[in-house]
């Protein structure tokens, strides 16, 4: 069984027990939480698709980790004008454990 489930404004294949690295939730490490934005869910020969979600269906996870990814240069010069920036990015994310798919209105 898998679902499609989207979050931090990006979508997901997931099936109970994978590990996802989804855009930073504001939640403790350790803590539950449940997403519902379930877009599809397949149960061997069932599926269910959602419009644009499916109704009832959910997946349960937890927070393993709260973290940042690698250093990003960012480095802007216009040339002989003496003009050099240089930034670096961390985009924070969180790791997630998928516990539990929930179904909803799943359909043959």
């Amino acid at each position: 069984m898998f679902a499609v489930l989207q979050t931090g404004g990006k979508q997901y294949r997931v099936c109970e027990g994978d590990f996802i690295k989804v855009e930073k939730l504001a939640l403790d490490k350790g803590s539950q939480v449940t997403l519902d934005q379930i877009l599809m869910l397949s149960d061997k020969d069932k599926v269910a698709v959602g419009k644009p979600v499916v109704q009832g269906a959910s997946v349960s996870a937890t927070i393993l980790d709260q973290d940042k990814t690698r250093t990003v240069l960012v480095f802007k010069k216009r040339r002989r004008k003496h003009f050099r920036r240089k930034n670096g990015h961390r985009q924070n994310f969180t790791v997630l454990r998928i516990d539990q798919i929930e179904k909803g209105s799943l359909r043959s």
